[in-house]
């Protein structure tokens, strides 16, 4: 058994987070090999997600905590929750459960065994089912190749917003990650295999969301700019 902290960045979500915090409570239910806490990280939302985040931590006292970080950008927010866990293991999935939640003992079991540092999902590799557009499966497809000839990571899909991580690998990747948006994922895994740290591909079926708030064009210019700054200036070191 291990104790796990499931992240779940929100920014304007105040519309979905109560459904996707009780579907995921469920699930968790039937999954008690590990001691889970959700936590919810409002990130700089003006719409009353922080309101609805602390209704459902007093609902659920111990199994779901709200958490305010006042910045945008998602990597700050994950950043935030996963330095300040006391958790053996942390996660991370996007509210609108896009990803299957049946992968996530595959996400965090070998991580709890010791087997593994960094688990993430990935939509690209032959097992996984993926439901979405061409332009987004291009976009992504375009962007595994530039990541894995230019940046040399040795994965299938940088960017599924479904990761996990051993804490104590955490505490000695995070500070050497500077993206704090959407290149944050990438930069975690390149960085985290550039030093040495054991990282574990999780297939995944995945439905596109429709309501997704994700900026293509811009979400593209901030990740080929963080693989520019990391080839200028080199994969950073970590101190174990």
């Amino acid at each position: 058994m291990a104790t796990v902290d499931l992240v779940i960045p929100c920014y304007n979500e105040a519309h979905v987070i109560a459904d996707s915090v009780g579907r995921t409570l469920a699930f968790l239910d039937t999954h008690p090999e590990h001691e889970w806490r959700i936590v919810i990280a409002d990130n700089a939302s003006t719409d009353g997600t922080l309101d609805v985040a602390r209704g459902l931590q007093a609902a659920h006292p111990g199994r779901v905590a709200a958490l305010h970080i006042p910045v945008k950008g998602r990597g700050l927010a994950l950043r935030n929750a996963w330095l300040t866990s006391d958790a053996e293991v942390c996660a991370y999935m996007d509210v609108d459960l896009s990803t299957d939640l049946k992968h996530l003992p595959e996400l965090i079991d070998p991580l709890a065994a010791n087997e593994a540092d960094v688990s993430f999902g990935t939509r690209l590799d032959p097992r996984s089912e993926t439901v979405r557009g061409w332009q987004r499966e291009f976009t992504s497809r375009s962007y595994v190749f530039i990541l894995r000839w230019f940046g040399g990571l040795k994965v299938s899909d940088a960017q599924c917003g479904f990761k996990a991580i051993r804490t104590d690998a955490a505490r000695a990747l995070l500070p050497v990650v500077e993206d704090t948006g959407w290149f944050f994922d990438s930069e975690l895994l390149l960085v985290a295999q550039h030093n040495g740290y054991r990282l574990r591909e999780v297939p995944v079926k995945w439905i596109d969301d429709p309501d997704s708030r994700v900026n293509i064009i811009k979400t593209a210019t901030g990740d080929l700019k963080g693989l520019w700054r990391l080839r200028r200036g080199g994969i950073p070191q970590a101190v174990r």
